[in-house]
């Protein structure tokens, strides 16, 4: 199976996938905010979700590790530690830093600064990495991919205010997720890709647990049966997509891959249009899913100009 992640003709669509399922946690959260009757204020009841949602993915995923894929999930003290500071980065301090920054920010702002996250990893991977450099291609893949991600959240609130604890929070949460991405791919080398997933989650969950559950108050947190199947959907979808983005990263390059995620935000608008109601898909949208396609196939065009 690790075959089709290393396939030229199937990592787009895998990636596309595991982007139109992180996608499509924006309306599966907006409505399942509602459903819990969760104030849009109350932080810790989300970091709770959070810490729940991710728990429960983490096991799905143990047990496809055990059962589906025969593999072992024992690692060693040495792999704990690593696997506990991605955790950190990669669940815990990137959603803490990521739900508080948001809520101090405007709608638009709060897209484009998540989006710098691709614009780290693609810049870091050119040191990182001797086959992962910065090209005309990629650069100018980085603009459109941007420019679309600014057209989808066009007619929001934008300003150019700033705020450690709203725009810094969400530019901090950017660069943890980036760090976690390099840590992810020098795991996922030696280890399976969903054991690397499935340890990250449950170790970054269950430190989301231990920070919120204390601040929650008592019933901030009412399942109705629609809260809860969305739940579990939301839990399915992050071990879905986690699982398939590091097993993309143990194979490919991290600075190709991780253009890909521009299409969130455009995929999680179309989404929210299509199950919510918000609004029509207007030309911004078309033209966003447009120019956010163009730099995903730029960026992964072979240079024009190489060296021999």
């Amino acid at each position: 199976m690790d075959s089709i992640f290393k396939n030229k003709k199937y990592v787009p669509v895998l990636a596309l996938v595991a982007c139109i399922l992180w996608g499509s946690a924006f309306p599966v959260l907006k409505i399942s905010y509602g459903e819990l009757n969760m104030a849009p204020m109350d932080y810790n009841s989300k970091i709770v979700f959070a810490g729940m949602r991710f728990f429960l993915a983490s096991m799905f995923l143990f047990l496809m590790t055990i059962f589906i894929f025969k593999k072992s999930i024992k690692i060693t003290m040495k792999d704990f530690g690593y696997l506990f500071v991605l955790g950190l980065l990669q669940t815990s301090l990137q959603y803490f830093f990521f739900y508080n920054g948001l809520a101090n920010t405007s709608g638009m702002k709060g897209a484009i600064l998540s989006s710098s996250g691709t614009f780290i990893v693609v810049i870091m991977a050119h040191f990182i990495y001797k086959n992962d450099k910065l090209t005309t291609e990629k650069i100018i893949g980085l603009v459109t991919g941007l420019i679309g991600i600014i057209l989808v959240n066009w007619g929001r609130d934008l300003n150019f205010d700033f705020k450690f604890n709203g725009e810094g929070f969400l530019i901090i949460a950017a660069f943890v997720s980036s760090f976690g991405t390099f840590l992810a791919k020098k795991l996922s080398t030696e280890l399976h890709p969903f054991v690397v997933t499935s340890w990250q989650m449950f170790l970054g969950a269950t430190m989301l647990l231990i920070y919120g559950v204390p601040k929650m108050q008592e019933g901030a947190l009412k399942f109705t049966p629609l809260a809860t199947g969305l739940f579990i959907y939301a839990a399915l979808l992050s071990a879905i997509a986690f699982a398939i983005w590091y097993s993309l990263l143990k194979y490919n390059k991290a600075g190709e891959v991780s253009m890909y995620k521009f299409m969130v935000p455009v995929s999680g608008s179309i989404l929210s249009i299509i199950f919510l109601g918000e609004n029509n898909i207007t030309l911004n949208v078309i033209c966003a899913l447009l120019f956010v396609a163009s730099g995903i196939i730029l960026i992964n065009k072979k240079p024009i100009s190489r060296e021999k």
